[in-house]
């Protein structure tokens, strides 16, 4: 018999956080306890979040450690930066789950190098589909996520990014030549009033940022893909969607290596994985279909002319890149069944 536990959200009037609360709401085992924010503060959720009926009427509290103490679980959906002094004040026995970076690198100087601030330290990584060293098919990170008390959720990037090409890293069938385009929904860019994301600016255009290397997921995948020989290009662009992210990741065919080979890399990854699916050969994912769904759908081919393995993978940036991976490891972190909850069902149309 399964335990409930106790949950507070901050954060919970942006979009990470409202994703992490439509979440809880369908878990069996989830109490949902205190729930915070900053400008919001003293305001009812349902001003902010009114999709989610079950908690319109709750007035979100000040993000203070006194509110957030006291639940089995809190979850951080705060800006970049914001949840380190917090998650540090929070009781040891209380499971901590940083939807922001605070923690996810393991260098200090890439911390300091991409955010400009002091790291916070590092926490076990919240992909439970990883792979590390020597794996062809994942254990490792499920090892470490296991009773853990500190969870790092990904970047929904790196999501997409890692889990497309990391079969191809771990089998050696592409040199670490990798290129990596990808069409992101404006959800990904937060919920900032800035001129930028305003719909008159955004509808019919596409719009791409952090060009050349400086997007501050880089060094998350480079740490993700774990070859010291790797070199990544990373290009996001914003493209008129609410949310989702369709990935394009291409890179050399590794001398020897043969199209079945290939396919069976990624085939043998991503076996027996509940949230990543291969595709049939010749189907190509689209990003809606994964809306609302912890789902990140792969396909891979070779393109002979060029040498080329080209993968694309598609997900919802919110679930599966956000707080679908919050919710899966969690599950791991309380040993509950890690696919309680959450749905392979996408929305559409």
């Amino acid at each position: 018999m399964h335990m409930p536990f106790s949950v507070a959200v901050a954060g919970a009037s942006g979009y990470a956080g409202g994703e992490t609360l439509r979440l809880l709401l369908a878990h069996p085992e989830a109490r949902i306890g205190a729930l915070t924010a900053h400008s919001n503060a003293g305001t009812p959720l349902g001003q902010h979040a009114p999709h989610l009926r079950g908690l319109a009427d709750r007035v979100l509290a000040a993000t203070t450690v006194e509110e957030l103490a006291g639940h089995d679980v809190v979850v951080l959906a705060l800006p970049h930066g914001a949840s380190g002094e917090i998650a540090a004040a929070l009781p040891p026995e209380t499971v901590v789950v940083d939807l922001g970076a605070d923690h996810r690198l393991a260098d200090p100087a890439a911390w300091a190098e991409y955010y400009g601030s002091e790291h916070a330290g590092t926490w076990p990584y919240g992909m439970p589909e990883l792979l590390h060293a020597g794996e062809t098919t994942p254990s490792v990170q499920r090892a470490a996520l296991a009773g853990s008390k500190r969870i790092a959720v990904p970047g929904c990037n790196v999501t997409a990014v890692t889990l497309g090409i990391q079969p191809g890293i771990a089998a050696g069938v592409i040199e670490p030549d990798v290129v990596a385009v990808l069409s992101v929904g404006y959800s990904g860019a937060g919920r900032s009033l800035k001129p930028h994301l305003l719909a008159a600016e955004a509808a019919g255009s596409a719009l791409p940022y952090a060009v050349g290397g400086s997007h501050r997921h880089v060094p998350e995948i480079l740490q993700n893909l774990a070859h010291p020989d790797l070199r990544l290009s990373f290009t996001p662009v914003l493209v008129p969607m609410s949310r989702g992210i369709l990935a394009t990741i291409t890179a050399p065919l590794a001398a020897g290596s043969t199209a079945e080979d290939v396919r069976a890399a990624w085939a043998t990854a991503y076996a027996d994985e509940p949230f990543v699916q291969l595709m049939p050969e010749g189907q190509w994912p689209a990003s809606g279909w994964t809306t609302g769904a912890n789902t990140a759908l792969v396909q891979v081919t070779v393109d002979r002319k060029a040498g080329k393995v080209v993968v694309v993978c598609a997900l919802d940036n919110l679930v599966k890149g956000t707080a679908g991976a919050a919710v899966q490891s969690l599950n791991l972190a309380l040993g509950l069944p890690e696919t309680l909850g959450l749905t392979v069902e996408g929305v559409a149309p």
